[in-house]
């Protein structure tokens, strides 16, 4: 049988436990009255790579948020939709993605990652980029990434593209190769740094041009690509030094463990 002090501690702690549950309802109460208040007083936005890549800027941001989605800042946060808000800036072609939240300071802020042009085709006056997932987007004017350039008869419908990827067979697998082709170069600096762009040939072969020299690099298809980087570096430390530095024109590489220079 309980004695009446031990009754009396245990109406105690039960009271007690629950003026603290009163209590945090009133305070969760009154957070979400004066959360549901706040009002959006201002966009802060952070371009998380903006060193490796300067294809959006912050003002772009802006810009892009204004015309897809509309007013935020005097809108109560509550009744921002940052679903919404996000969608509307990973439509945007050179964005990967957004991210979208406020703080309760009113405080809208939006995160975004660019997208990361692996090269780029210059098609007539068009000139469009392609990440290494093969997703093709356009350039935008003042906007430019130091990446390998590649023109000539390029087997992509890239006139009528607006953003997305290759849909043929042919395309994707060409779009592949290439992207193997510039990966391999990007692994190994003495390509990165000679090899500033590819001719794309009616034929479908490329002509891969250096920074310096007036050599012409016959590479054909994109395919067998380290074997043919192997010729190329047999050329630069086994044929360069003993005839000299542009003695020819044209290196051809597209015989099997052959390199026929003219």
């Amino acid at each position: 049988m309980k004695g009446p002090g031990k009754i009396i501690r245990t109406a105690l702690s039960a009271g007690a436990s629950a003026v603290i549950l009163v209590c945090l309802a009133a305070s969760f109460g009154v957070s979400k009255a004066s959360r549901n208040k706040t009002v959006c007083n201002d966009v802060s936005v952070t371009i998380r790579d903006s060193l490796q890549s300067r294809f959006v800027s912050g003002k772009d941001i802006l810009e892009y948020l204004d015309k897809g989605y509309g007013k935020t800042e005097g809108i109560p946060v509550n009744d921002l939709d940052l679903k919404e808000i996000e969608a509307v800036l990973d439509s945007q072609s050179a964005v990967l993605k957004s991210e979208a939240y406020c703080t309760k300071d009113g405080v809208l802020h939006i995160d975004v990652t660019q997208r990361k042009p692996l090269m780029r085709f210059q098609k007539g006056t068009k000139g469009f980029y392609a990440d290494a997932h093969g997703y093709i987007f356009p350039m935008k004017t003042g906007k430019s990434s130091y990446v390998v350039v590649i023109d000539g008869e390029i087997p992509l419908h890239l006139e009528n593209t607006d953003r997305g990827k290759a849909t043929s067979g042919d395309e994707r697998l060409w779009l592949e190769q290439m992207t193997e082709l510039v990966e391999y170069m990007n692994g190994h600096q003495i390509w990165v740094n000679n090899i500033v762009q590819i001719h794309v040939e009616k034929n479908g072969d490329l002509i891969l041009i250096p920074r310096e020299g007036k050599e012409r690099f016959i590479f054909g298809k994109p395919s067998g690509v380290e074997e043919k980087f192997s010729l190329m570096d047999c050329y630069y430390t086994g044929i360069v030094p003993v005839k000299g530095k542009d003695y020819y024109r044209t290196v051809d590489l597209r015989y099997d463990g052959q390199i026929i220079c003219k």
